[in-house]
Formats: structure tokens, C-alpha cells, sequence
């Protein structure tokens, strides 16, 4: 093996450590969330434990990729990695929920830049024939990431402490800024181009508003209240200045002639559609386990682990087949049973076996895998690498959107119909149990509440709780059967390798970093 191979493969592995610790940040922190509210207090602000982080990672998404292109990966990887960091220190130290909130919007800022930079980045360093079979790598690691966080957090808080779902960043990350600061290489010769300021400065205070609104419309505050009325609307006025601002700027943040390219816009859009699908999945069947099966939170992970298997398998698939076959061609079928896995989902009863619940749920895992890697690298491979970076990054900041969207969607739904079945179940019953017909779906989760309800009255719960999980999922067929559809928007573009850094340069790049 060459020492330029040795050291590709010391930053491919970087990369990947990277990737892993900051898809599974909100996860494994999901599982902490009722140890650290009773440790802090502060419930009424838990919300923020996962809003803070989303804010600032989303805003600053765009904003890195784009910065990643103009002046060079390493620095705002770097950078990324170092704030990263001492966010998760910071908030493995928190002693209120205030500061726990201020510690995790930091940790979202460095978490903005890891993941749709470390895309990128892949595509720099390898060979262009190798390319697919790295992208379904860090595909399967992002799957791997998402599942394997729910089954890590709940091991760290039941048996050490919940400050360690923050603290277990630190080790893994210093690998990667070793890997990474000494082993990836690239020219520090970047031609001066001109910031997009006003696009920044429009952009993040958008994300912002549109966010609070999502995250705290229906729970901290009513839809209807002047509040998140009122965060929607200056969103939106945000947003159109911003889109007027970027079609007018020299170096866009966000370059909306990208989106003239069908594959780069159908990508992103399937992206978008999958992505919400995906995470209703991964959401709501721990809760079915939970508050229907009457498994434990570590049940609830060890259950997901067939989804996980299944990504994991046909993520790198889709990275090499790539090259073979046209990115529709490839993602249709996987899609088709994806769509297949969720309908199964949608036909659990409280009497369901957990064998059932495993086997539909690799389904979706061998659905979904693909999408992992093969939409980034249908979105990036339609552009050089002076614009590679705000591809990667526009991707990501999409998927996560669709996320994000996606959980408050169908949260409505499910709560919505959680608490018409209870209505109709106990309009009859003494009033000791009418005050359950609006009661948090949340609360059957607990073993120990669980056990001081009435067995009559826990299997009516619990059918109220298995059909609006169901019916969530039945109507979560939209966005899948939807992305089914945008996938024809793509055309036959297949994967052609990506050009290098020099490669690029000489067909008019401005930016000329050297491979690793």
C-alpha cells in the first residue's frame, strides 16, 4: 500500500467516525431526555434539548458548505469538529436547563459543518472509480449512527449517567481531528471571492423562526397563538427576501441555479420525502413498543437493530451499483419496498408479535439504505468541485428539513388521533378515568406508570395508542409514495465518477486544494 493510500484511508476512516458521532447526537441525546429533566428540572423548556441543537446545525449548513467551497474543506471541518466538541463538554457540565440549551446550540454550530463537509470531502480524496463504494459506506454509517444512538443512550443513562451521552463525543472526536488535521491535504491557494452577507444574515434568523415555530407550535404554545402565527409569518418574510438577495449575489449561499439541473433537484426532493417518511419509522415504533408491547426503552432499540442490518446492507449496494446503473433505476425498486415496509408497519395490532414488528422493520431498513448514499451522490456528481461543497451541504440542510417537518406533521397526527380514540373510549367510564382521554401518549412509555394502571383500562390505552401509531403511518405512504414519484424527475443520469480538485481546476475552478 502507498503512503497516499495509507493516508486516504486514515482520513476515509476520520470521516466516517465523524459522520458517526454527529448523526447519532440527537439520538442517543433523545433517550437522556426524561434522566436529564429529572436531574435539571425545567420541563417546560425540554423542548430545547433537541431545538437548540437543530437550529443552529441547520442554519449553519448552508452557510459551511458554501464557505467549505470558497476557501478550502479542512479549516471549517476542523472548525466544525473543535466547537463540536466543546459544545458536548459544555453540556455534559450543564447545571440548568438554560445552560444545557445555550451548550447545545453551540454543539449544533460545529455539528452544521461535520456532516455535508465530510460528504464532500470523500469525493476529493478517492479515486473517482471508488467513489460509489465509499459514499455507501458513510450511507451505512449514517443508518448505523441513527439506530445504534437509541441503544448507546440508553445503556449510558440506566447504568452511568446521562452527562455521558455528551462526554462519549470527546474520545471519538479527538480520533477524528487527528486523522483528519494530519493526514488530509490541500492546497491553501484559494482566489478572494466575496461573502454572501446579507444572504447569511437573512438566512439563519429564517431557520430560526421557522424552527421555534415547529418545535413549539402545539406543545409550548397553541398553532393558533399570536406567537407561532407570528414566527411563521416573519419566516416566510425572511425567506423571500433571502431568495431575492440570492438571486441577485455574486456567491449565492444557497446558488438556486442548482435546482435548474433535474437531478439535482430531484434528488434533493426525494431527499426531502424520504427523509420524513424515515424518521416517522424510527419515532413512533419505539413508542408502539413501549406503550403497546410493554418493552423497555433497550427493547425498543434491540427491535430497530433489523432496520439497522438492513441499511447497512443495501447502502453500500446503492454506492456500487451506481456506476452501473442509473440512479432511478437503482432507487426505484428499493424505494417500491420501502414504501411496501411502511405499509406493513401500518397493520400492527397490540397483539402483534415482536417477530412482526423486526421483520417489517428490516424491510424498511433494506428500503431506505440506499437513499443513504446514492441521492448525496446524485446530488454533488452534477457539479464541479468549486461547487461541491454547497451541493453536499443544500442536501443535507434539505433532508433535515424534510426531518424535521416530517416529525411535527405527523406528531399532530398521531397525537390527534391518540386522543379522539381515548375520547371515545372512556366517554363512558367513571370520571376517575375520564381525565385519561387527554392524557400524553409519553406517559404510557413508563414501566412504572404502566404498572399502576388497571389491566382493563391499560388494553383500552393501549388500542388508542397502537391505531393512532398506525394511523400516522398510513398516512406517512404520502411522503414515501411521493418521493416514489420524484425519482422519475431524476431521468437516466447514472454516476460518472467526480472530478478531482486539479481536474476541476483546469476547467475553471477557483479553488485548487490537492487531493489527500
Amino acid at each position: 500500500m502507498s503512503n497516499r493510500e495509507t493516508r486516504i484511508g486514515f482520513v476515509v476512516v476520520g470521516l466516517l467516525l465523524g459522520i458517526f458521532v454527529s448523526a447519532m447526537d440527537n439520538t442517543i441525546v433523545a433517550t437522556a431526555t426524561g434522566s436529564i429533566v429529572s436531574h435539571l428540572g425545567g420541563i417546560d423548556k425540554i423542548v430545547w434539548i433537541t431545538a437548540a441543537y437543530m437550529v443552529t446545525e441547520m442554519a449553519g449548513m448552508p452557510i459551511f458548505g458554501k464557505l467549505s467551497d470558497m476557501y478550502g474543506r479542512k479549516r471549517f471541518f476542523v472548525f466544525g469538529l473543535v466547537v463540536f466538541l466543546i459544545g458536548s463538554m459544555l453540556c455534559g457540565t450543564a447545571q440548568n436547563m438554560d445552560q444545557l440549551a445555550v451548550y447545545r446550540a453551540i454543539q449544533g454550530i460545529g455539528g452544521g459543518a461535520l456532516m455535508p463537509i465530510a460528504f464532500t470531502i470523500i469525493f476529493d480524496v478517492v479515486p473517482r472509480d471508488q467513489a460509489g463504494k465509499f459514499s455507501g459506506m458513510f450511507g451505512a454509517v449514517f443508518g448505523l449512527a441513527s439506530i445504534f444512538g437509541p441503544l448507546l443512550g440508553s445503556y449510558i443513562t440506566e447504568n452511568i449517567s446521562w452527562r455521558w451521552v455528551f462526554y462519549i463525543n470527546v474520545p471519538v472526536g479527538i480520533v477524528t481531528f487527528i486523522l483528519i488535521f494530519f493526514f488530509y491535504h490541500e492546497s491553501k491557494q484559494h482566489l478572494p471571492q466575496v461573502i454572501d452577507w446579507f444572504g447569511i444574515i437573512t438566512l439563519v434568523p429564517a431557520i430560526v423562526c421557522l424552527m421555534f415555530a415547529l418545535e413549539f407550535g402545539g406543545n409550548q404554545y397553541a398553532w393558533d397563538s399570536l406567537i407561532i402565527l407570528g414566527a411563521f409569518i416573519l419566516a416566510a418574510v425572511l425567506f423571500a427576501i433571502f431568495l431575492l438577495i440570492e438571486a441577485r449575489a455574486k456567491e449565492p449561499v444557497v446558488s438556486f441555479h442548482m435546482f435548474k439541473n433535474r437531478v439535482f433537484a430531484g434528488s434533493n426532493f426525494v431527499g426531502l420525502l424520504s427523509g420524513s417518511a424515515y424518521i416517522v419509522a424510527v419515532i413512533y415504533i419505539p413508542i408502539y413498543i413501549q406503550g403497546v408491547l410493554g418493552g423497555s426503552a433497550i427493547n425498543a432499540g434491540l427491535e430497530l437493530l433489523p432496520m439497522m442490518v438492513g441499511s447497512s446492507i443495501t447502502a453500500p449496494l446503492g454506492g456500487a451499483l451506481a456506476s452501473k446503473l442509473s440512479y432511478r433505476n437503482i432507487l426505484f425498486p428499493f424505494c417500491l419496498i420501502f414504501v411496501v415496509g411502511l405499509f406493513l408497519l401500518t397493520r400492527l395490532t397490540p397483539t402483534s408479535s415482536t417477530l412482526e414488528v423486526m421483520s417489517f422493520m428490516c424491510i424498511v431498513g433494506l428500503g431506505i439504505g440506499p437513499s443513504f448514499s446514492v441521492v448525496g451522490m446524485a446530488a454533488m456528481s452534477e457539479f464541479d468541485f468549486r461547487q461541491r461543497g454547497a451541493a453536499s451541504s443544500t442536501n443535507s440542510f434539505v433532508r433535515e428539513l424534510g426531518m424535521t417537518v416530517g416529525i411535527v406533521v405527523f406528531g399532530v397526527i398521531q397525537k390527534n388521533s391518540f386522543q379522539n380514540q381515548l375520547q371515545t373510549a372512556f366517554s363512558s367510564t367513571t370520571k376517575q378515568y375520564q381525565g385519561l382521554a387527554s392524557m400524553d401518549p409519553r406517559a404510557m412509555l413508563s414501566p412504572q406508570t404502566r404498572s399502576e394502571i388497571p389491566g382493563p383500562i391499560l388494553h383500552k390505552l393501549a388500542l388508542a395508542l397502537a391505531s393512532s401509531v398506525t394511523h400516522a403511518l398510513l398516512w406517512d405512504l404520502i411522503p414515501a409514495v411521493l418521493a416514489l414519484a420524484f425519482l422519475f424527475w431524476m431521468g437516466g443520469a447514472r454516476f460518472k465518477g467526480m472530478a478531482g480538485p486539479s481536474e476541476s481546476s483546469e476547467s475553471g475552478s477557483t479553488t485548487r486544494p490537492s487531493q489527500a
